[in-house]
């Protein structure tokens, strides 16, 4: 397999803005995503400035700026607001606040409105069940199915993945993104069982070029890795 051969789009997850910059100038790139945790991380102090500056380099490929309110009709007024960014923009909007309380009729608003959101923090087939019943067929969306963290819980996320794209064919402006990839293998299983796209951050999306590598030399690559270094480090048994 080569990456060429992917059917499935390929989001670059970060909040580096020189990184952003450069997956943005990579073909096999097709949109980026980022979250205030990983604009903490890479401490950005201003969000609004950070994502008109991220803006003014990214014009075409989608981008998702999340909103970081816990009140409703506080989120409504940021997601108003970073829509009217640019064009390229999806608002991320978390499946329920801190509460517990669902986003469904924020999310019925805002898509009625021509918001194009980008729906976070999924996890069950219930919350799709009830998500898909929300967004406007006639505005695009993103429903974003972490299946890195269902993974984590020792389930496999793959039959939540499946239902979930069942449920939303109907829906011709519906994407599904696998999320919270944990390995690059996602982004093959993603791309085998139709998922749209998958969001990746710079460790996995580094190890891209190593889809379809000889494992004959990808095996001697890394006896070759042990032995350099251990003979770098000087190692002796006497």
């Amino acid at each position: 397999m080569n990456i060429k051969d992917l059917n499935v789009k390929i989001f670059a997850d970060g909040a580096d803005l020189k990184t952003m910059i450069q997956m943005n100038s990579l073909e096999h790139i097709k949109g980026l995503t980022t979250n205030p945790t990983l604009m903490r991380k890479a401490g950005v102090l201003e969000y609004k400035k950070f994502a008109k500056e991220v803006l003014s380099h990214i014009t075409e490929k989608s981008i998702s700026f999340e909103v970081f309110s816990d009140d409703f009709h506080e989120m409504e007024r940021q997601a108003l607001e970073i829509s009217s960014w640019a064009k390229n923009v999806y608002v991320k909007i978390p499946i329920t606040n801190t509460q517990a309380k669902t986003s469904y009729d924020l999310i019925k608003h805002l898509t009625n409105h021509g918001v194009k959101v980008n729906v976070t923090a999924i996890m069950t087939v219930k919350q799709v069940e009830m998500l898909v019943e929300c967004l406007n067929p006639a505005v695009p969306s993103y429903v974003s199915i972490f299946a890195g963290r269902i993974a984590d819980t020792g389930v496999d996320p793959i039959s939540t993945l499946k239902s979930s794209l069942n449920l939303i064919k109907e829906n011709k402006n519906a994407e599904m993104i696998w999320a919270s990839p944990r390995e690059l293998l996602n982004v093959v299983q993603a791309n085998d069982i139709g998922c749209h796209i998958i969001t990746a951050t710079n460790d996995i999306l580094s190890k891209i070029k190593l889809i379809g590598y000889d494992l004959d030399q990808y095996s001697l690559d890394t006896v070759k890795m042990f032995y350099e270094d251990a003979r770098a480090s000087n190692y002796s048994i006497l």
